[in-house]
């Protein structure tokens, strides 16, 4: 006798709970995915027209396989779901030579045999006109970098994941979790499943799940600033690589032109203020905010008008140490949980999913992620199993 497919609740359609699905779905899993919003929706942190994927990790050499392997499933989505979603032009660190950041991606591509350049003042200025460095800066060139398309790699993942029977439920928020002797009790837009399994990819609405209470989870505010370039041709990205900037008055990540006007400027220097709740994202930047991105704009990239044409707000949730949890649920039986990616899981989010497939499916996996386990943070080992 044939057993059933396991049936499989995804609480959460930014891009790790889409790519989830799209894993669990080719894997035969009966796949229910639920979003309060809609497919690629600007409220989390799987959107704002552009993301960074990189091979040569700041955050450390044992990320390299798994980014390697995100690469490798990046191209085979690409073609499961009929769409460039990944354009590989290169990736700069930008800053000091003792500063930490570049010492670590230094570290990072020698101790793993990764291709880099490095490139002195003189040299940066000829390749790439569009960065002003100060004296003493240099620039750290990695070949195997590029720039994604959040919200098409969200929605063409969901749209695998459907072709492959999963369903998913958008504009249907969760209401109640209860945990059975059989695995999970749902209510979600007036209805109740009862699935054999829960995985748990709520983003920054990690505090809003019970089952997640022990797990610390700050929702913070990312704000991102578009700025009109001069010459649009050369801040497209066969001639502008993504960047991350390193500098004591202006650190910002930098992003190729995709709209034929403007580069997209993601400030770090000014902070990612802690947030009640992604509901009470804010639209807008406050002027003070505006001003101080133009300030560093102004300062460092000569080729644009440094003033903002556009403002996109998004909510991210944010761990302690800054790594995810991947994992079991502590305290919990027959669910997993992905979340607080701190800024850093959109590249990854791929091979997140096949993760994710593996622990729902087999109860293990062969990528090593012991670092992300959720019990380093998880508060205490008991854990309501109701949603607050």
């Amino acid at each position: 006798m044939t057993a059933s497919p396991p049936r499989v609740a995804i609480v959460g359609t930014g891009v790790i709970g889409a790519m989830a699905a799209w894993q669990l779905a080719a894997r035969g899993a009966e796949v229910l995915a639920f979003d309060r919003y809609g497919r690629g929706h600007d409220r989390g942190a799987s959107a704002g027209e552009s993301r960074i994927f990189r091979t040569v990790y700041k955050e450390g050499g044992s990320y390299v396989p798994l980014l390697r392997r995100a690469g490798e499933l990046w191209r085979e989505l690409e073609r499961a779901a009929g769409r460039a979603l990944l354009t590989m032009c290169g990736g700069l660190t930008i800053g000091a030579p003792d500063e930490p950041d570049l010492r670590a991606v230094r570290r990072c591509a020698e101790e793993a045999g990764l291709p880099h350049q490095i490139l002195d003042r003189t040299g940066a200025a000829e390749r790439f006109p569009q960065h002003r460095l100060d004296p003493g800066e240099i620039a750290f060139l990695d070949p195997n970098a590029g720039v994604l398309r959040p919200e098409p790699s969200v929605q063409g993942a969901l749209a695998v994941a459907e072709a492959a029977g999963a369903r998913i439920l958008s504009y249907t928020g969760v209401e109640d979790l209860e945990e059975t002797s059989a695995g999970w009790r749902l209510r979600a837009g007036g209805q109740t499943h009862a699935v054999d399994h829960l995985v748990l990819t709520p983003g920054p609405w990690a505090a809003t799940l019970g089952p997640l209470a022990a797990i610390p989870v700050e929702a913070r505010l990312i704000t991102a600033c578009w700025f009109a370039a001069r010459e649009v041709a050369a801040h497209r990205p066969d001639r502008l690589p993504i960047a991350i900037r390193r500098h004591p008055e202006a650190g910002f990540s930098c992003f190729p032109a995709l709209d034929g006007v403007a580069v997209k400027i993601v400030p770090h220097h000014l902070g990612w203020p802690v947030i009640d709740s992604p509901a009470d994202l804010p639209r807008s930047a406050t002027p003070e905010f505006a001003q101080a991105a133009s300030a560093a704009v102004a300062r460092l990239l000569p080729g644009l008008i440094p003033q903002p044409v556009r403002i996109g707000t998004y909510a991210e949730g944010f761990t302690p140490d800054e790594h995810a949890a991947v994992g079991p649920v502590p305290g919990a039986a027959n669910a997993t949980v992905l979340t607080g990616f701190s800024g850093h899981g959109f590249k990854l989010a791929p091979v997140f999913g096949e993760i994710a497939a593996d622990l729902v499916l087999r109860g293990k996996t062969e990528h090593d992620i012991a670092a992300l386990d959720p019990r380093r943070l998880s508060r205490n080992s008991q854990r309501s199993t109701r949603s607050s």
